[in-house]
């Protein structure tokens, strides 16, 4: 409850109180953050360059915090879903290769995280891997079947504190080098580095992330009126929690792995004899609760744009989209039953949603320069925006690099198809902007 000043207003201790009741969108874009391959990317960072590149993990939470603040305004701005403005604004054609896009990037995502989380719960729990799969798919199902998106805002709120509370409490059982984590905020990039680096950052910036929140905050009810309070809620979850699960997981791993070859899994099972049974156990726990928030987040993002683009209701009480919620769910079962290692794995998944992010970030600047919204980007937004959007389609120009440098083979060969269509899209997307602004009024 506000408490009310002589004025009427609420004081800032009964804003911010209200503020942390009533936020929540951002943090269902935060559990996709803070999942599995953010996870691999941090270890193998750590184990492998120990706290040189403690800068890069920094500045993943202030990037990813700035890309989802302009999907906030975008979203508050327009009171409509994403794929329902592209279609207006830039044209079907657009809106599908957006929501391709999203598909490619959430769907692979989604068969990886699956396996993460099923393998987790084997490890806990002793039950064969496969089995957990089903299980977990069911759950989901009638989970977000029956309650929808609040019950995953609730799930991802508990889900992603409980998780940067186990990983900043396992910093108080192993032993930080302050001084080497100090020197390693110092920006450089260690030889052989760079894809590791482009991994962390692009799980912070990501296109399910950017392309969702306009929806979640939909389903809120949220308004250009309440952008205070969404703007907490991107600093809360993004800046502050994903921020510190990411310094955490990177500074206990930096200080105690040696190597960064490893699973999250495996990664786990070593501190026990480095640092103690009681920071393997923190780091199994924060690790099944960071890949069961990401499993709940990522199911319900290419649902959202699709039942957008097909003119259906992106809630619950719609039975189509809950039939998708269903499917989603559901065929997220059989990534438990993928072989091979799951950390390369997870490392090509997220080089195949950093190939489809600067897309969506070309594409969300584009709108919020447009007559789509009442109030376009200031001229520091479009910079920083431009700059992220550089960032951005550098990492994905690294990862198609590395993946055609090792030979054409059916995948590396669809991966780089993708990164052509996508990028010859933001092209075009810039494209119209200029032909936009030099025709006359």
């Amino acid at each position: 409850m506000q408490t009310p000043t002589g004025s009427g207003e609420p004081t800032s201790a009964g804003r911010v109180k209200s503020y942390l009741s009533n936020m929540g969108p951002s943090w269902v874009a935060g559990a996709i953050a803070a999942g599995p391959a953010t996870m691999g990317s941090l270890i193998t960072a750590g184990g492998a360059f120990g706290y040189e590149l403690f800068w890069v993990v920094v500045l993943s939470a202030v990037a990813g915090a700035f890309a989802q603040y302009l999907a906030m305004r975008l979203g508050l701005l327009t009171e409509r879903g994403i794929v329902g403005v592209v279609e207006d604004q830039l044209g079907d054609t657009w809106a599908w290769l957006l929501v391709l896009d999203v598909v490619v990037a959430a769907g692979a995502a989604q068969l990886l995280i699956m396996k993460t989380v099923a393998g987790v719960s084997a490890t806990v729990t002793g039950v064969d891997s496969r089995i957990w799969g089903v299980v977990w798919a069911g759950i989901l199902a009638v989970g977000l079947a029956t309650r929808g998106y609040r019950f995953l805002e609730v799930a991802a709120k508990l889900l992603v504190s409980g998780v940067v509370v186990a990983f900043v409490a396992s910093l108080f059982v192993v032993p930080i080098d302050s001084t080497a984590a100090v020197s390693g905020l110092v920006p450089s990039l260690p030889s052989g580095s760079a894809l590791v680096a482009a991994g962390i950052l692009g799980g912070a910036v990501h296109i399910t992330l950017i392309t969702m929140h306009s929806y979640t905050m939909r389903a809120r009810g949220w308004t250009d009126d309440d952008s205070d309070l969404a703007t907490f809620d991107v600093v809360a979850s993004m800046l502050v929690a994903f921020g510190t699960y990411s310094v955490a997981i990177y500074l206990v791993t930096a200080s105690v792995l040696t190597t960064g070859d490893l699973s999250t899994v495996e990664a786990a099972q070593a501190l026990g004899p480095l640092a103690g049974p009681f920071a393997k156990s923190l780091f199994l726990v924060g690790l099944l609760g960071a890949a069961v928030s990401t499993l709940g987040a990522n199911t319900i993002v290419p649902p959202f744009l699709l039942a957008d683009k097909l003119g259906w209701g992106t809630t619950v009480e719609d039975d189509r989209y809950r039939g998708l919620l269903v499917v989603a769910a559901l065929l997220s079962a059989p990534g438990a039953f993928i072989g091979g290692p799951v950390l390369s794995q997870l490392a090509l998944v997220l080089a195949i949603g950093t190939v489809g992010t600067p897309f969506a970030i070309a594409v969300v600047l584009y709108l919020l320069n447009s007559v789509a919204v009442p109030e376009s980007n200031s001229a520091l937004a479009n910079l920083a925006g431009l700059a992220l959007l550089f960032v951005s389609g550098t990492l994905a120009a690294n990862f198609v690099r590395e993946q055609v440098a090792a030979g054409i083979s059916p995948l590396s060969g669809a991966i780089l198809l993708f990164a052509v269509v996508l990028g010859l899209g933001t092209l075009g997307v810039f494209g119209k902007f200029i032909y936009r602004e030099g025709a006359p009024a």
